[in-house]
């Protein structure tokens, strides 16, 4: 991985500051409001470290997946994680087939906890009907999102995990565009109040100046945009698509490269060749990979671009420890700005 310079430009220290503004509140509502506190269990740290910003001291969060070493596609959990899952009161989840286990484990577990679910919060998921869709007119948006959010409390009440297998086409990894996460951050400090109501201003605070860093982080990508529009890149993995989209850049991969990677299978030559002839005549500004995945078509594509002097970055699928969500992704979105103005 090649290191990017800092841009000061980007986010600063403001991102942690507020956070920990952030955090301080939920303790302060704490010793204030009293009660107990929260468990609240996600399938992944992402979502995880999430909640821990929205609930800060009123919540305690269980990450099944915490560190690069366990792959969310592939993860196999434990009896102790269906302990975990059966004495949580509230659960977070990716869905769109990304993290299966957790629905297995609300399953086995019997569990009637709610379930946030990231993806239903995606403009391309299949299944949200466009209600996380901007429109023009706000009161329209906020009736389309309050009965959106009905139908999930009414799937989560319903404990139907069907529509959270796999779907063909869809890009599962919705962590990596901040417009869905501002929205998942909303419904977590939603369901954290209807679980403790004497603390719904204490939540409500905190998802404000999460989402209100959320949009500085878009504020960073349409910077990117505005220099760099139209810049290819190649993605070894589908991973970071919406942050690229996000910051304007094109996704030149081809398909049936980036999903035989995912997948862990081979590529096949005739793809293998056609992804090699991209970085010819300077196509490709940008190679990005997945850090917790390694294989030897990935190999080969980042050793073609360091013989071309095209930057190679890595991208993980799990927060690094030491970070929060916010720092993690400004840490991303500096590392793709500095590898764009290499």
């Amino acid at each position: 991985m090649t290191s990017a310079r800092r841009s000061t430009t980007f986010l600063g220290l403001a991102a942690a500051s507020t956070l920990a503004l952030a955090g301080c509140a939920g303790g302060t509502a704490a010793d204030q409001g009293g009660g107990d506190v929260i468990s609240v269990v996600a399938s992944t740290n992402v979502y995880g470290q999430i909640a821990e910003a929205i609930g800060g001291d009123l919540v305690e969060v269980t990450s099944i997946v915490s560190n690069e070493s366990q792959d969310p596609h592939s993860f196999e959990a434990s009896a102790r994680d269906q302990l975990t899952v059966a004495d949580a009161d509230l659960i977070i989840e990716n869905g769109g087939g990304y993290d299966a286990f957790i629905d297995a484990l609300i399953d086995s577990s019997g569990s009637q906890a709610p379930v946030v679910t990231a993806v239903e919060h995606s403009h391309d998921w299949p299944e949200n009907d466009g209600h996380a869709e901007e429109s023009d007119d706000e009161d329209d948006t906020a009736g389309e999102a309050a009965e959106a959010d009905d139908a999930a409390d009414s799937e989560s009440d319903d404990h139907d995990h069907a529509d959270h297998e796999h779907v063909e086409g869809f890009n599962e990894h919705v962590w990596y565009d901040p417009h869905t996460v501002a929205h998942l951050a909303e419904e977590i400090a939603e369901e954290l109040a209807e679980l403790s109501p004497e603390n719904a201003a204490a939540f409500t605070a905190n998802a404000d100046a999460f989402v209100a860093e959320v949009e500085q982080l878009e504020a960073s990508l349409a910077e990117i945009d505005a220099n760099h529009a139209g810049a290819q890149v190649f993605l070894t993995e589908p991973v970071p698509a919406y942050l690229v989209a996000a910051a304007g850049l094109v996704n030149v991969t081809p398909d049936a490269f980036s999903e035989a990677v995912e997948e862990g299978q081979d590529v096949a030559p005739a793809t293998l060749l056609e992804s090699i002839a991209l970085f010819e005549d300077d196509q490709v500004s940008v190679v990005i990979t997945n850090a917790q995945t390694a294989g030897a078509e990935t190999a080969q594509i980042v050793g073609e671009a360091d013989g071309r002097g095209i930057p190679s970055i890595a991208f993980s699928e799990t927060v690094p420890e030491g970070q929060t969500y916010i720092s993690w992704m400004q840490a991303n979105i500096e590392a793709l700005n500095g590898a764009l103005t290499e």
